[in-house]
């Protein structure tokens, strides 16, 4: 018995049918996984980020101004500190 041009194409179709439903519900949860993920970086990731810039940009702003604030009571600190020991020791001599 040979299979006829007709029979050949139906069998063709029906493998492509077959195969069409097969990959379909193997790729369904990929693409739902795939959403899931897009959904999480949307909503969740993008915001913390976005979060993020928004108070690091003026903490960073108030850290520029405030080092040579910083820097200058270093300076100041270490001047007292020199105080304190030089009135210290004179004081130990008094007594």
């Amino acid at each position: 018995m040979a299979l006829t041009n007709e029979d050949l194409l139906a069998i063709s179709q029906l493998l492509d049918v077959k195969l069409d439903s097969k990959f379909k519900s193997e790729l369904q949860p990929l693409k739902d996984d795939i959403r899931d993920i897009k959904l999480h970086l949307e909503n969740i990731t993008d915001k913390n980020i976005q979060l993020l810039a928004e108070n690091y940009v003026p903490a960073a702003k108030r850290y520029e101004k405030a080092v040579p604030e910083i820097q200058a009571m270093q300076a100041d600190i270490e001047i007292l500190k020199k105080v304190v020991t030089n009135h210290s020791e004179k004081l130990q001599k008094i007594s």
